[in-house]
């Protein structure tokens, strides 16, 4: 399942695409995502991570995981996560951005409030 985000930051608009794990919480966003795109407003966490309300709670798959640059999290079951550095904690894995280094993901998410488009790929 592969999916786009289109951010919109303070270094301007990016297209990411990711691809989607396989578990029932990633396939709850999918089918979320065949509604109509998701729009959140993600706000900088511990200089690791952009995290945003979903405004929907998906299923969980929580499991004690570290995360690295590009992983897409769910936490707590409503809020979604873009991570540009590690952090370990108990989470459920959406998906990974495809494609883009930790030091490009720093770039792109810059350093304040970003706006973070989720729409399935054409």
């Amino acid at each position: 399942m592969k999916i786009q985000i289109e951010i919109t930051s303070e270094s301007g608009n990016h297209t990411l695409s990711a691809s989607l794990t396989d578990n029932s919480s990633a396939v709850a966003f999918y089918e979320l995502l065949k509604k109509g795109s998701v729009t959140i407003s993600m706000h900088d966490y511990g200089n690791f991570e952009k995290v945003g309300s979903l405004g929907k709670t998906l299923p969980r798959n929580d499991t004690q995981i570290t995360t690295s640059a590009g992983d897409i999290i769910l936490y707590q079951g409503n809020q979604i996560t873009i991570y540009y550095d590690k952090n370990s904690w108990n989470f459920t894995r959406l998906g990974r951005v495809d494609g883009k280094t930790q030091a490009e993901l720093k770039q792109i998410l810059g350093k304040g409030d970003v706006t973070a488009v989720f729409l399935i790929k054409e």
